[in-house]
């Protein structure tokens, strides 16, 4: 399974929010930041104060992006 957050940073574009600003906000670890630009999964409490921050729901930072072979039958 693989996720983007492609749309947390364009989101933090949109309402000119820094990487850093975010991540002291929502009170998360530094290293869970750098987990996120490597689209690396985070937990769903990390995305939740994301959320809550940022006042949005979680298919507005995150995007599931299916693998090649998933879905096909075995």
């Amino acid at each position: 399974m693989s996720v983007s957050y492609k749309r947390l940073w364009n989101l933090l574009i949109e309402r000119n929010i820094s990487k850093a600003e975010l991540r002291k906000r929502a009170q998360v670890a530094p290293n869970t930041m750098t987990r996120l630009v490597k689209n690396e999964p985070v937990s769903l409490e990390v995305l939740g104060k994301f959320c809550r921050v940022l006042k949005a729901d979680f298919g507005d930072i995150i995007e599931y992006i299916p693998e090649k072979n998933e879905g096909e039958e075995q």
